[in-house]
């Protein structure tokens, strides 16, 4: 992984703020009642590289998620930090699941022009969010008010695409998570969603090219963004917008007992 990938590590945990949060030593454990892996899975920023050291970490950390009645579930980069505690997940029979990519794009160029149909506010209108989680989500509306909550955590722009019939079409959101003083400021791309019947009519590139636009505005110095290696297609729109691929990351589980919602 290279290094704009690990710089941005701290920024993604920011963007995506779990309901709970707690480190110790070095990882950062996260809990959001089961929504999204994100929000519900081991970071390791300091991932460590003694075998005795991280069994003893691995045990906490599941005594951590079982009293909250959730698996067990590391965010892993590809990054040769990480080879020691892929070592003894493999040895534990840890799963990977839904491998996933890191596209950035620098930012510092001219806005595309503004389309009327699509709205930004700075919070999630009802209609954002009942369009995003149809397309999305997976849960009731408890599930729901937590997602919202993760979403409220970070400062963000939201973009709303309307069809000709004035009806929610397409929906996406920028994360602007502040950074120290003096450092580039940059914004991650999420929850880009398109209602299933309103595919393959340029929304999600009209939403992406506004919010893109509304970073420009603000001197945003580049973008991140992530999609599932399986969807091929988020894949060529996002490479049409001058991203590329930066590095990867997957979900290591530990028995898994229920289906966690996003990537």
């Amino acid at each position: 992984m290279g290094a704009a990938v690990r710089g941005l590590e701290a920024l993604m945990d920011v963007a995506w703020a779990a309901a709970e949060r707690e480190e110790s030593g070095g990882w950062v454990l996260r809990a959001s009642s089961g929504v999204t892996q994100r929000g519900n899975s081991v970071w390791a920023p300091v991932p460590g590289d003694d075998p005795h050291r991280l069994v003893a970490a691995l045990r906490e950390a599941r005594l951590w998620y079982r009293g909250r009645r959730q698996p067990l579930i590391f965010q892993v980069f590809e990054d040769s930090r990480y080879a020691a505690l892929n070592a003894v997940l493999d040895a534990e029979g840890f799963t990977r699941q839904s491998e996933t990519l890191v596209l950035v794009r620098d930012g510092g160029i001219d806005p595309p022009a503004a389309d009327v149909r699509v709205e930004v506010s700075a919070e999630p209108s009802p209609e954002w969010l009942r369009l995003w989680w149809s397309v999305d989500g997976r849960g009731d509306e408890t599930a729901l008010a937590i997602a919202r909550g993760i979403l409220a955590g970070c400062p963000s722009l939201y973009a709303l695409l309307r069809d000709d019939d004035g009806v929610p079409a397409a929906v996406g959101r920028l994360a602007l998570p502040e950074t120290e003083p003096g450092s580039p400021r940059r914004g991650g791309l999420y929850c880009m969603a398109t209602r299933t019947d309103a595919r393959r009519r340029g929304y999600a590139s009209l939403v992406l090219r506004s919010l893109v636009g509304e970073g420009t505005r603000l001197g945003l110095a580049g973008y991140w963004l992530l999609v599932t290696v399986a969807n091929t297609g988020a894949q060529e729109l996002y490479a049409s917008a001058g991203f590329e691929t930066a590095g990867r990351y997957v979900y290591r589980q530990e028995r898994p007992t229920r289906h966690l919602t996003g990537c």
